[in-house]
């Protein structure tokens, strides 16, 4: 079977950093971070007191009261980037079949700021104050759902959770949904709102987070020597996947082609890489192979990156194995760097990234980077973007579980 090539028509972004494609784009060139002191609930309590919130992002500038009141922030976040994708794309002007439109979405956690909220509703006030609305608010598939029903898209539809490879898990699927030929166009990416008092508490517990309370901007440091673990983040990316000939036959703007998948697992530990980062060697290998390519075709790779030890040593030696030689000709950087770990949703913002580079020929920096680590000596993009040709770019997400995640975006050729 002849595989249908795919391409990317439009993007949606809400992140720390930027409230739209072209904001976040703007400040991840520019180096700006969106990471500052928790705002949502008292943390006096907490050893971490920092995150990456959205920031001046306003729901009832979007839904009316009433709806907003029907909605965990991780769907509204979904809606809201999906919008601008979707708008980007022209999707919505009428002349594509809804039947042959799908959504595929990732989330780590869903709704767990309605859990958390209804839980303590149930605890102090008993069964009769619960919301009717917990359920449809909470499930995590109920952004997807919402985003179809708001929008009449009714071919394949789910939500894909593999921790935080569950963005860029759900771009893979709806890739191969486009692919088999169960759709002409997908709506993809990936929603998180997780910062609570709660999450904060679990992974602040395994030590998974900096507690570099006092420098907010400079708390995520990937693959510097004094790194002390991740940044909790929110956000959504949306992107808009649609069979080539499709695209062309609609005339659409094409951004850039979805070249390429490899999802492994590491079968190893439920919150450590494997050593060596063999799964992240396979997943990385599996999707290079899947697009066609040789890896010295591979010009940047938006990693992982999450700040933490063991994370960014291993995914430098598992990029440095794979690649060889070539591995030093790589450029490589991390986003998470200036909006933290969005879980659910880092992969799919990432992704967004790798999109803007091949579109702009750029490529955004790491921040904080000061200190090399021996154990990680791989060009990282220092503090600067750099201008480049951008070619081929490839996306790494790792979960706990084991799960592994990687894409390919590449140069858009009709040939």
């Amino acid at each position: 079977m002849t595989k249908r090539r795919v391409v990317i028509t439009g993007l949606g972004v809400l992140a720390p950093n930027g409230n739209s494609t072209s904001e976040y784009w703007d400040a991840l060139t520019a180096g700006k971070s969106g990471i500052g002191p928790i705002t949502y609930f008292d943390t006096d309590k907490l050893s971490v007191k920092i995150a990456g919130e959205l920031s001046d992002f306003n729901p009832e500038d979007h839904f009316d009261r009433k709806e907003v009141r029907k909605l965990d922030p991780f769907t509204i976040y979904h809606m809201v980037a999906s919008k601008e994708a979707i708008e980007q794309s022209g999707l919505d002007q009428g002349d594509v079949n809804m039947e042959r439109v799908g959504v595929i979405i990732g989330s780590g956690v869903g709704g767990i700021q309605t859990l958390e909220e209804q839980h303590s509703v149930y605890s102090n006030r008993g069964q009769r104050r619960v919301s009717p609305f917990f359920v449809p608010r909470m499930i995590a598939n109920i952004a997807a759902g919402n985003l179809a029903i708001q929008h009449g898209f009714q071919g394949p539809n789910n939500t894909v959770i593999s921790a935080c490879a569950s963005g860029t898990d759900a771009i893979g699927s709806a890739f191969r949904t486009i692919q088999y030929g169960d759709a002409d166009m997908m709506v993809t990416g990936g929603a998180e709102a997780s910062i609570t008092g709660l999450t904060i508490s679990g992974f602040a517990n395994i030590k998974a987070l900096s507690t570099r309370n006092d420098d907010p901007t400079a708390a995520s440091r990937p693959f510097d020597l004094d790194r002390d673990g991740f940044v909790l983040g929110e956000g959504s990316a949306t992107l808009i996947l649609e069979e080539a000939e499709h695209a062309k036959a609609r005339g659409a703007t094409i951004l850039a082609e979805m070249a390429g998948y490899g999802a492994t697992d590491d079968a190893y530990h439920i919150t450590q890489p494997a050593e060596g980062g063999l799964g992240a060697i396979r997943a990385m290998r599996n999707a290079v192979n899947d697009a066609g390519l040789s890896l010295e075709e591979v010009d940047y790779i938006n990693a992982h990156g999450t700040s933490t030890p063991f994370n960014d040593k291993t995914e430098s030696a598992a990029i440095s194995s794979l690649f060889g030689d070539h591995a030093q000709n790589l450029y490589v950087s991390s986003s998470k760097s200036m909006v933290g770990h969005s879980l659910g949703a880092s992969g799919a913002l990432e992704a967004a990234a790798c999109v803007k580079a091949v579109e702009n020929n750029m490529i955004p920096p790491t921040i904080n980077y000061t200190t090399p680590d021996p154990e990680c000596p791989l060009n990282y993009v220092p503090n600067k973007a750099i201008e480049t040709d951008v070619n081929v770019t490839m996306s790494n997400s790792f979960g706990f579980g084991g799960h592994n995640g990687v894409i390919v975006i590449k140069q858009w050729n009709q040939a």
